[in-house]
């Protein structure tokens, strides 16, 4: 496990090939999770998400196989999970726009595991104060962790608070990648203002 120390709160720990037997489990997952199309409020509108998801409890619903990652995580940075989430980006056209995970409310001290299962696709990641870079290369990313399948990555500490990251659409052919996501907020600190993504939004006139 590497850590890259990114400021004095912020920090990724990465493991590379972490997960053995990982696209035999892509494709397993593929064929049998309840994909969903979510839907996010952007302005006045509704928009499609450029991508598929789904969730599950730590229960016996849940994949056999994440269920021993989530009891490994658990015990290794001894914090407790709800259940885990799956992110399915298909191919290029799929991805995520830079963000922070701020519908846990409360990001001073959170923990957010990645197991990568799929295809190799960029995965940036860039300091707040580069959210106005739209011209530069990467959009001001300054670190891509480009997560293969079986790739393990953590994001902890503050990481929330001053960080933002994406995983980038791209124009040449590539294909699916599953992300399944364990997240967890000791709810200590300021709690995060504003809207979800999830909900409309209203502006006074």
């Amino acid at each position: 496990m590497e850590r890259i120390q990114l400021d004095e709160h912020s920090w990724i720990d990465v493991a590379r090939g972490w997960l053995p037997d990982a696209d035999v489990l892509y494709a397993e997952l593929v064929d049998s999770v309840p994909w969903q199309q979510t839907r996010v409020f952007r302005y006045d509108h509704w928009d499609d998400e450029p991508r598929l998801s789904a969730w599950y409890r730590a229960d016996a619903q849940a994949p056999s196989s994440l269920l021993e990652v989530h009891r490994f995580l658990q015990q290794q940075y001894r914090v407790t999970f709800d259940g885990f989430a799956l992110n399915w980006y298909r191919d290029g056209r799929d991805g995520q726009a830079f963000h922070r995970d701020r519908d846990l409310q409360w990001l001073d001290e959170t923990v957010i595991a990645i197991v990568t299962l799929g295809a190799t696709r960029p995965w940036l990641i860039r300091p707040r104060s580069n959210r106005y870079a739209h011209d530069e290369p990467n959009k001001g990313a300054v670190i891509d962790l480009a997560p293969a399948s079986g790739d393990l990555h953590v994001m902890g500490g503050a990481t929330q608070v001053g960080w933002e990251h994406s995983v980038a659409q791209i124009r040449r052919p590539v294909g699916g990648r599953i992300s399944v996501q364990w997240r967890w907020t000791s709810r200590r600190g300021r709690q995060e203002r504003g809207g979800s993504y999830s909900k409309p939004r209203t502006y006074s006139r």
